[in-house]
């Protein structure tokens, strides 16, 4: 059977002859001010923290992980560890999770609806903030995204910094938030308001680009579509948390700082300036959340004195001072994954034969040797309102009875959380329409509206007229769908002298510097060149020359092309398009318009010579940020 809004509960907890005209969260009979819809939300906020316990507000504060079935990590195709999710709920009182189940919409929905219906079931009926990772681009990386199971797929941040266009921006985020809501999603852990700074980065594909008063405009762009306003929250709309506050881009030899190698960015007060700068824009429409960063950043000062060497989790300076002080943020501030738990020696230093897994994940930076009770403490007061990823309630409960966390922080802090959930309506009706998920999510005019974006966010970097635009005929081809090809009206060759023109779809060159760490294992690290061996180089050398050839890179950091330029007679870059989108440009049936939101270096010495704190930086670049033909 499939139910909608709160005929879900009332079918579940009686029928709809028992239904109050209100929702009797606390089951008492009675209309009290938080279940009352009329209210304020600052008068509902106020009268629900004055009920709580102690344990239910240390509830709040953590920000937990929806067990998946077959998977702790919650990455599932088959839904939801009920009986686990309801220890966190019921037991914890953990109200805040983040979901990486990847299901189809009506599926997707009624996994939600379950877990409504357990918070119905605690004795405040307080819901549950669902919570996820980006989930309608191409890329799926642990810990960074989901896949786009059923959802639209639209071009990565990257590609609509290469479009520029925050009119685009806000209507991708007004369908995602659109199509979050629809399957019982409120807060997005987006967007990235980072700066590329460093072309070795592995997380660049997921920001706007190098330019911070570009990524300023977009990233608040994104944050209107997703909540539904310039102003802040509505009802209807997804609670947007940017990150990583601030200066995540900015880490020497592009080293990610989910790893030990790469916790620390060094920057400048000048270069420290630009990253905090493109938080600007999503600050001022008032993202409801922002996320900090796992590094260490050093070189920088606030107020004269030189920044702690800790996390940004762990950083009053940062929080407290330039982000709620200095920026005027009013709203939550949820620590990134992982900050609290600790980081053992498999986690600092792992070998092929003890290689660093999924329970050894940990982000402590510059206070790894604190007890946990001391980092929650710590954290919190500095500024952070909820725990990312940590369920354990007893360091925080033990930091408050010991004094380390002052109860009017610790009320601050659950306020702030109770808000989001009462301007997003949860409390009046957190159930939805299974039904109507699988209409409104990846529904047909929305597909065709991501389509349009990811043809429009290609850039041509080269071209020769006498082979672009591509004419029907045979093709030899490599990376490409054979199916796509065929359905473009292609024939497709087996060798390349057969063909009228070669078409190469490759990707951007990388290496796997640490294959013990748990991150490590799958980031793109290393070098942006391509060498021998490398099957996308060698399918190039196998036609270049030969017959005209048309390669598309997909870029999800930069990459040096010297050897593509001189061997192809097209060149185009990719930042999340489908095979059909870039044939569409190919076959001038739709116009690329993009430009490169980062510059591509002319060869390795550039790239070593340029500074990872310093954006475009890299001397005499084979194509500079903004080229677009």
């Amino acid at each position: 059977m499939v139910f909608s809004g709160l005929a879900f509960a009332a079918a579940l907890l009686g029928g709809a002859n028992d239904a109050k005209p209100f929702r009797d969260l606390n089951h008492n009979g009675v209309l009290d001010p938080y279940e009352d819809s009329r209210a304020p939300t600052d008068v509902r906020v106020a009268d629900l923290l004055a009920r709580m316990t102690v344990e239910e507000k240390v509830g709040a504060t953590l920000h937990g992980t929806l067990p998946g079935i077959d998977s702790p990590f919650g990455a599932s195709s088959l839904g939801y560890d009920l009986v686990a999710t309801r220890r966190l709920v019921a037991d914890r009182h953990i109200t805040s999770m983040i979901s990486r189940l990847a299901m189809e919409p009506s599926a997707f929905a009624r996994q939600n609806n379950a877990v409504q219906l357990l918070a119905q079931q605690t004795r405040l009926g307080i819901p549950v903030t669902i919570s996820s990772d980006p989930r309608n681009h191409f890329s799926a990386i642990a810990g960074a995204s989901v896949a786009a199971t059923g959802f639209s797929q639209w071009p990565e941040p990257l590609g609509f910094g290469a479009l520029d266009d925050p009119g685009l921006v806000r209507r991708f985020g007004s369908i995602a938030a659109q199509e979050y809501r629809a399957v019982g999603l409120h807060m997005a852990l987006s967007p990235q308001a980072d700066l590329a700074s460093d072309p070795r980065w592995s997380r660049a594909l997921a920001t706007f680009g190098a330019d911070p008063a570009k990524v300023s405009v977009l990233a608040a762009a994104y944050v209107e579509g997703f909540q539904g306003s310039r102003s802040g929250l509505r009802r209807h709309g997804v609670a947007a948390a940017v990150k990583h506050w601030a200066g995540y881009g900015a880490t020497p030899d592009g080293f990610d700082a989910h790893n030990y190698y790469g916790r620390t960015v060094r920057v400048t007060d000048r270069s420290f300036k630009a990253h905090l700068a493109a938080f600007a824009g999503p600050l001022a429409v008032r993202a409801a959340g922002v996320m900090p960063t796992y590094a260490i950043v050093d070189g920088a000062a606030v107020d004269g004195q030189g920044l702690e060497p800790v996390g940004a989790g762990f950083s009053g300076q940062l929080i407290n001072g330039l982000l709620r002080q200095g920026s005027g943020f009013r709203g939550l501030v949820v620590s990134d994954w992982g900050i609290i738990n600790d980081c053992p020696e498999v986690c600092r230093h792992p070998t092929a034969v003890a290689p660093q897994t999924f329970a050894e994940i940990g982000m402590p930076w510059g206070v790894e040797e604190l007890s946990r009770q001391q980092r929650v403490a710590k954290a919190i007061n500095a500024g952070v309102d909820q725990f990312g990823g940590f369920e354990d309630p007893a360091p925080v409960l033990d930091a408050v009875r010991n004094g380390l966390i002052p109860l009017a922080v610790l009320d601050d802090a659950v306020r702030r959380v109770l808000t989001i959930k009462f301007e997003l309506g949860l409390f009046d009706d957190p159930f939805v329409d299974e039904r109507a998920a699988a209409e409104i999510v990846g529904k047909a005019s929305s597909r065709a509206e991501a389509l349009d974006a990811q043809e429009k966010s290609l850039v041509i970097l080269k071209k020769d007229r006498s082979v672009f635009p591509l004419r029907p005929g045979k093709v030899w081809a490599y990376g490409f769908d054979s199916g796509a090809l065929r359905n473009a009206g292609l024939e497709v060759v087996g060798e390349p002298l057969d063909a009228d023109v070669a078409l190469l779809r490759i990707s951007a060159p990388f290496e796997r510097l640490h294959p013990h760490h748990f991150f490590g294992a799958f980031q793109h690290e290393g070098r942006l060149d391509f060498r021998d061996g490398d099957p996308g180089l060698a399918a190039l050398r196998r036609v270049a020359g030969r017959v005209p050839t048309i390669t598309v890179v997909d870029l999800d950091r930069a990459a040096i092309l010297g050897e593509f330029q001189h061997g192809s007679s097209v060149l185009i870059g990719s930042f999340g398009a489908s095979d059909t989108a870039v044939l569409n440009v190919l076959l001038g049936k739709a116009r690329a318009r993009g430009r490169l939101p980062i510059e591509l270096p002319r060869n390795w010495d550039a790239v070593n010579r340029q500074r990872a704190d310093r954006s475009n930086d890299s001397v005499r670049p084979l194509y500079p940020a903004g080229w677009g033909l």
